[in-house]
């Protein structure tokens, strides 16, 4: 058993991967000695902040904490989402998630890496058409 109790710093989400001011909280990632591939993260999105489009190797799970946001799988419509709701998305299925446009919004991702250690594959940013302003 390991007990953690000193968290590293928030992190700037890279703007390769969003769009946005998005901060990141590393919630448990597993020693390196480890086996397993879990990871969690506590992702806290600005108004209007998102996720570029992505896919996970073996599929995310998303619990909204705090706030009001919007998720879309790639060919489907957008989705609201807000605290309490839970978001499953398949392995490989292109997506994005973000906040409202002009609400907060954290949630928690939980997510496990392949093999290499790829817990995402990143593509291009979502387009103004994709993110409803209103």
């Amino acid at each position: 058993m390991q007990i953690t109790t000193d968290r590293p710093p928030s992190q700037r989400g890279p703007e390769e991967w969003f769009t946005g001011a998005v901060w990141l909280d590393e919630i448990m990632v597993p020693p390196p000695a480890s086996q397993s591939r879990l990871r969690v993260l506590s992702v806290h999105f600005t108004p209007g902040a998102r996720t570029a489009w992505h896919r996970h190797p073996v599929g995310q799970a998303l619990y909204i904490t705090e706030g009001a946001g919007l998720v879309q799988r790639r060919g489907d419509r957008v989705q609201p989402i807000r605290a309490g709701d839970t978001v499953w998305i398949e392995p490989g299925e292109w997506h994005w998630h973000g906040a409202g446009p002009e609400t907060f919004m954290t949630h928690l991702a939980v997510q496990e890496t392949d093999e290499a250690g790829a817990a995402a594959e990143w593509a291009e940013h979502v387009s103004a058409e994709d993110y409803p302003e209103t």
